[in-house]
């Protein structure tokens, strides 16, 4: 009759979403749990049984740990891949938002289908959203090697509120022995179909209390497989408290958060939502967390709740929201103004830890808050970063690049607390400071270096994603390899181990070796193969994400500095299509901006006409256009546009002073005195101090020498109707065209406060050169400051910079 009954409860279960297979495995073991005879006391046969349900469990599968949760629960604290790959979804170049100007002059290469335009060569990450990423599993994910381990979970120890909404997982049940164990998975047997809802919780809260090297074995269990059926038999007869004792038991027991019994828990938890207090909706929320497993129905219902207790909350009930917010990777957009309101009236109040929690949280639910809430939450931080963990500093670091906020002082204390923790963070600490430098453009050698002398060393630690982001980071800043001697070495012979990977990861390769190829490092059997047809096809393949613009900058790079290639290339009509695509973009936004069309309106008038001036990408491949001109060895312009259209010059929407009519047929005779000169370049002798240049400062000790030599001006020299030099040309000069590439410079083409090229921009100027061009550069500090001039200082200026070129 038992098991007649058995079978009709297991029939009607079958048909539940997701449990087939693992209620057709539950009745093929239907007669062996029936069978009397079954019994622990032979040892022989309790270690084949095990031996067959370890074959036949296959449930166990794709087991996806939470990124603080370790299957070997004696140590604490977790590994360093705790924020798995939330960055993924941070762009790691600046937008046009706060302090930090966007870049108006390159083309965006996001490698998503939609983003902020202004944007430099994003860093290659995988945009699969963070739901899904968060739940994929373990077997789906490049294995993580040990690490530096950290306490994702330590400001839950900052207060004792926190008891009440999370589990404490350094407090792990009393432990039992096996025979225990075994002695419970018997009166499962026993009891079978009679089991109450009481049983059901008792047995697996002893369970759980097992060593977590014997836990697996029990997951194995044909009789814990019957227990986990008959937990849902009784689900709905649980009380809310019985609930949370199974959920904690499944904490300890480290079951699969891809468990299919899961998702029948979560809809009924999600049933009892409006039932339950706010403390309790956190508590199961964390639970979830601990599990590892997404619940995307259950936190709407969280959420939902928020609105009516906002008032009430806590310091900690709004920090442990702000966690499960970050780890669900959301945070509702009707709760952002609420949450940030609250968190302003606390955020005096935070302790270390908990400052380090909201900043990560923030980034990895992607949530934007006011600048003013930034810098407030930073102004907190540096007030306390001498008590804060590595952990806690590098998540402020997370915040400001996700913001796009330079915090000036945060910065600078980065400078003196970076250089004495770097040799004991781990890879993706280091990784994750060196990626927010390069974001905020931020070079410091103070941080930097010591970041490059400890990862040598941590190499075997780095996954694919880490040592490509790293070189990125290190090739947008400029830092060369004679600089740090043992650095691009090591993470480009840990690329060469992880090859593999790249098929999964194809935008990993692509990063690093952008990066190297910024600091001129060719490591060519790993360009092969990124320019192979077997990894462009994987790459191409992902709707997800925009690689072709990274291949076509490889591509084209390699073409260039690489005359004796002969391995693979992009195939032509791929090369055609990106250079199209990139065009397009560049006409729609960068060949508006003012400072550009003014610019060549300007060079028009100075060198007598449309057809002197071409507007366009010289190295499309760069993602930034540049004004060309062509001058004989005289300095006498020669025609780049053999069909130039008079309308590309829209004068009118600008002010360029007196009509320019009969311009080219005028002497002018404007002589460039030394005060006129100190205004056009703002330097302190200028007598008008009325229009100094926006945001520019004297720039620091990491100073680059111009690709261009421009600058340097003759006092009293005059403007005349030609750019003819009145220096001597030099004798190799005779003969030859000299072509200008012209560049309306941004101050994000530059390292912070610097006058340092990034990566991107010092490698086509070399790019360049390589062309057979010569770069004159309308620095950001200059010409923007004329754009307020009177026409002839703007020509004043042009006039020298094409002079200088000449040099």
């Amino acid at each position: 009759m038992a098991a007649c009954m058995l079978s009709r409860r297991l029939a009607w279960l079958r048909y539940l979403p997701g449990l087939t297979k693992d209620f057709a495995q539950a009745q093929c073991l239907r007669e062996y749990c029936d069978k009397p005879e079954a019994s622990e006391q032979d040892g022989k046969r309790e270690v084949r049984q095990r031996q067959e349900a370890t074959l036949q469990g296959d449930y166990t599968l794709h087991y996806n740990p939470p990124s603080y949760h370790n299957s070997k629960w004696d140590s604490v604290a977790s590994q360093g891949h705790t924020d798995n790959d939330e960055d993924e979804q941070c762009l790691s170049i600046l937008a046009p938002s706060f302090r930090q100007q966007s870049n108006c002059y390159t083309v965006s290469s996001s490698r998503r289908l939609s983003n902020s335009k202004n944007t430099l060569l994003e860093i290659a990450l995988n945009n699969v959203s963070e739901p899904e990423t968060a739940s994929l599993p373990q077997s789906h994910r490049e294995p993580v090697p040990p690490d530096v381990k950290v306490d994702t979970r330590a400001f839950q120890k900052c207060r004792p509120e926190y008891a009440s909404v999370t589990l404490d997982l350094t407090q792990r049940p009393p432990p039992i022995q096996w025979d225990q164990a075994l002695l419970l998975l018997h009166k499962v047997t026993i009891l079978k179909g009679n089991m109450q809802p009481s049983d059901v919780v008792h047995f697996l809260k002893e369970l759980s209390r097992l060593h977590p090297e014997n836990t697996p074995l029990v997951r194995s269990d044909t009789r814990f497989v019957m227990l986990l059926r008959y937990s849902v038999e009784n689900l709905h007869h649980f009380t809310q408290c019985q609930l949370l004792d199974v959920l904690r038991s499944f904490v300890w027991l480290d079951l699969p958060s891809s468990h299919s019994i899961l998702g029948l828990y979560e809809a009924e938890l999600s049933r009892r939502a409006s039932q339950m207090t706010f403390p309790q909706l956190l508590l199961v929320a964390d639970l979830w967390r601990c599990i590892g497993r997404q619940v995307p129905q259950f936190l709407e219902h969280l959420y939902g709740s928020v609105s009516s207790c906002i008032g009430l909350m806590s310091i900690s009930e709004l920090v442990q929201l702000l966690y499960i917010m970050g780890e669900g990777r959301q945070c509702p957009a009707d709760l952002v103004r609420p949450v940030e309101q609250l968190l302003m009236h606390h955020v005096h109040k935070l302790e270390p830890e908990e400052v380090g929690t909201v900043c990560l949280a923030l980034f990895k639910s992607q949530t934007s808050i006011s600048e003013g809430a930034v810098n407030q939450i930073t102004d907190k931080a540096h007030s306390v970063v001498e008590k804060m963990s590595d952990f806690a500093m590098v998540n402020v670091l997370k915040l400001l690049r996700f913001s796009h906020l330079d915090h000036r002082a945060w910065l600078e204390a980065m400078a003196q607390e970076v250089p004495h923790r770097a040799h004991k963070m781990g890879v993706q600490g280091l990784m994750h400071v060196a990626l927010a430098c390069s974001a905020l453009h931020y070079r410091n050698d103070c941080i930097l270096m010591p970041v490059a002398e400890r990862l040598p060393s941590l190499v075997s630690h780095c996954r694919s994603k880490d040592s490509c982001k790293l070189l990125w980071a290190f090739g947008t800043l400029g830092v060369l390899p004679s600089q740090i001697p043992g650095f691009y070495p090591s993470l480009i012979d840990s690329l060469r181990q992880k090859k593999s990977a790249f098929q999964r990861y194809p935008e990993h390769l692509l990063t690093g070796l952008l990066g190297l190829v910024f600091v001129s490092q060719f490591p060519e059997d790993l360009i092969t193969l990124a320019l192979s047809p077997e990894f462009i096809r994987v790459a191409l393949k992902s709707p997800q994400l925009e690689l072709k613009k990274d291949l076509f900058t490889l591509d084209e790079t390699v073409a260039l500095e690489l005359p004796h290639w002969t391995g693979p290339r992009l195939v032509s009509e791929l090369r055609e299509e990106v250079a199209e695509m990139l065009w397009k973009y560049a006409q729609s936004d960068v060949c508006q901006k003012p400072e550009v069309v003014q610019a060549e309106c300007a060079l028009k008038d100075l060198l007598g006409g449309d057809q002197f001036v071409r507007k366009r990408m010289i190295l499309p491949h760069t993602r930034s256009i540049d004004l060309e001109v062509h001058l004989d060895s005289t300095g006498q312009p020669v025609p780049v546009n053999t069909s130039p259209q008079a309308t590309s010059c829209p004068v009118k929407n600008f002010d360029l002073g007196p009509s320019h009519q009969g311009w080219e047929k005028m002497n002018v005779g404007v002589t460039l005195t030394e005060d006129l000169l100190a205004q056009l370049v703002n330097t302190k002798n200028t007598t008008d101090r009325s229009t100094p240049s926006r945001d520019f400062e004297p720039p620091p000790l990491h100073r680059v020498d111009s690709d261009e030599g421009g600058g340097a001006f003759d006092i009293g020299s005059e403007l005349t109707s030609g750019i003819k030099v009145t220096r001597s040309a030099p004798q190799d000069l005779h003969k030859t065209t000299v072509k200008l590439a012209i560049q309306v410079s941004n101050r994000n083409h530059h390292c912070y406060h610097s006058e340092q090229l990034l990566g991107l921009h010092a490698m086509k100027r070399r790019q360049l050169r390589l062309a057979g061009y010569r770069v004159v550069e309308l620095s950001h500090w200059e010409w923007f400051p004329l754009l307020r001039k009177s026409r002839t200082e703007k020509l004043a200026y042009l006039h020298c910079k094409l002079s200088s070129s000449l040099e």
